[in-house]
């Protein structure tokens, strides 16, 4: 299985606060031969932890698909 890389942007829906977690669109895009883009829109503390859990769950989600050719 080839690695997959992919980028991400963060939308701020609700900023966190310091008692709660926010909500943050993120949106992921893939490279070839995962060149796919998908939107989550997760909760978590900040922009950064949103866009690692995006792209985590992004991976997952590229690393299931069929593999071309089989």
């Amino acid at each position: 299985m080839s690695q997959v890389l992919a980028n991400a942007i963060v939308d701020i829906i609700r900023p966190a606060s310091p008692v709660g977690l926010g909500i943050f669109g993120v949106e992921v895009w893939g490279k070839a031969p995962y060149d796919y883009t998908r939107r989550y829109e997760i909760q978590a503390k900040n922009d950064t932890l949103a866009a690692q859990e995006g792209i985590r769950r992004f991976v997952d989600e590229m690393e299931k698909l069929p593999v071309e050719g089989n």
